[in-house]
């Protein structure tokens, strides 16, 4: 009987940290999961890359919109166990449009702009290499939309010119009446900001803390600086069609680290 027990305790033991983890969110290509661990000291790798924790054990997976369909899970406990888990990651199939007979200036910026586009594009990449220096700004993944309107692109479609495969497009377009308020969607820090680029004209980038990022591009108005903090359903901007856009709206995209995120997995219905 004791006997019985004793090894009942041991298998407890062996199991705790598989109970222990926790992952919450869509498994899918754009998917963002939040994991959470009691350990609050372990090590969290997703296919031998390390990922950041909060103090109380949280952390973010994100998947972009080509992942694979199988990824690796693996966490290294304070006593030195290990566990690690295949997910299966949902594939998806997206709109890829081709068009033909384009004037070239129609599918290239023209010369005169490209120093121009490299020192933006610059820009952007130095604010997101800061955002890992950050990791317990994190306050979840409850976000809300940032305004109402209709949905006039969605993340993955890619457009084929002249034989040429364009970026695909890494976001979420919501088309609104210039000067419509456009709010943060989470709390985070202001990591960027930018009156005029070429292709994004006026440019928010938002921190919310291990990874992720959130952007918002096109606008006709900054309501917020670099270094700011907002809340939740604060002010940040207003639509607008600055930089390459036909007309205006805004386009959200979000990133973890390198990794492009669907917003719309992240949200319920849109309100009225």
């Amino acid at each position: 009987m004791k006997f019985r027990f004793g090894l009942s305790l041991f298998m407890a033991l062996l199991a705790s940290p598989v109970a222990a983890l926790q992952l919450q969110g869509e498994r899918v290509q754009g998917g963002l999961v939040q994991g959470q661990l009691d350990d609050v000291d372990a090590e969290v790798r997703l296919d031998g890359e390390p990922v950041p924790i909060t103090d109380d054990g949280r952390f973010l997976l994100g998947f972009d919109r080509d992942a694979a369909a199988e990824v690796t899970l693996q966490v290294i406990y304070a006593d030195g166990r290990r566990e690690q888990r295949r997910l299966d990651i949902r594939q998806r199939d997206y709109d890829i449009q081709r068009i033909d007979g384009l004037p070239d200036k129609k599918v290239s910026p023209p010369a005169a702009v490209l120093e121009r586009i490299g020192r933006e594009s610059e820009q952007i990449s130095t604010a997101r290499a800061e955002l890992q220096k950050d990791d317990n700004l994190y306050a979840g993944i409850d976000f809300e939309w940032p305004l109402a309107g209709r949905i006039s692109g969605v993340y993955g479609s890619q457009r084929i010119l002249n034989g040429e495969p364009k970026r695909p497009h890494y976001g979420l377009d919501i088309a609104a009446d210039t000067g419509t308020p456009i709010r943060a969607p989470a709390a985070g820090v202001v990591a960027f900001t930018h009156p005029d680029m070429y292709f994004n004209g006026t440019t928010v980038m938002l921190n919310h803390g291990l990874g992720l990022s959130s952007v918002y591009i096109h606008l006709s108005e900054l309501a917020v600086e670099r270094g700011d903090w907002v809340d939740q359903g604060q002010l940040i901007g207003r639509v607008g069609q600055s930089g390459r856009a036909t007309g205006p709206h805004l386009h959200w995209g979000m990133r973890w680290f390198d990794r492009h995120i669907d917003p719309r997995l992240l949200l319920g219905p849109m309100p009225d």
